[in-house]
């Protein structure tokens, strides 16, 4: 286990997602909704406790980067998709979403900035998933790569298609995301 503290803080940053993922809402606003509102939204402009999941997001792009890091060393190629990856998340988490609230004011540039982010940060994901099987020797963690991958791109697809359920789809793509790092990342310290 020669790497423990930097797996340990992706995996503090999971441990604070899941509970921030359903706790949050509760002291949100009356209009949220765990199944049609996402996770972005609990960060939204001008939405009580929203610094809480932005933290959290905040908290995954640097903890991704921390602890990936070592694993891809001698992949360049990997890394740069890492590194734009935790970049992304860091810098929706500063970027915030439109409210929920149409009624309440707020900076669509911001906005549209934030959709950016998370976007991309879904892009560098899947290309970091697909790179990652290309590197790895090992035929169910080439699986698990292909898996999350995937994963991710129909889950980013059902958000577009069935908005009414957008929230369950992006809890689903954030815990298969980070999961799999965690996965990934720690099997390097056996």
């Amino acid at each position: 286990m020669k790497r423990n503290w930097e797996i340990l803080i992706l995996v503090a940053a999971y441990c604070q997602l899941i509970l921030i993922m359903f706790i949050l809402p509760v002291f949100s606003f009356p209009e949220y909704s765990l199944i049609s509102n996402t996770l972005s939204q609990l960060g939204a402009q001008n939405t009580p406790n929203a610094w809480i999941m932005n933290f959290t997001f905040l908290s995954l792009g640097i903890g991704s980067i921390i602890s990936g890091w070592r694993y891809f060393e001698g992949f360049a190629f990997q890394r740069l998709f890492l590194i734009l990856f935790g970049i992304s998340l860091t810098l929706a988490a500063f970027l915030n979403h439109a409210p929920v609230n149409t009624l309440t004011q707020y900076n669509i540039h911001e906005d549209g900035w934030h959709s950016y982010f998370i976007f991309t940060a879904g892009m560098t994901f899947v290309i970091l998933t697909v790179s990652s099987t290309f590197i790895t020797e090992d035929r169910t963690d080439r699986q698990l790569a292909t898996a999350a991958g995937v994963s991710v791109i129909l889950l980013s697809v059902l958000m577009s298609e069935v908005p009414t359920m957008a929230g369950i789809w992006q809890r689903l793509f954030f815990i298969i995301s980070f999961g799999w790092m965690i996965y990934i990342f720690k099997a390097s310290d056996l």
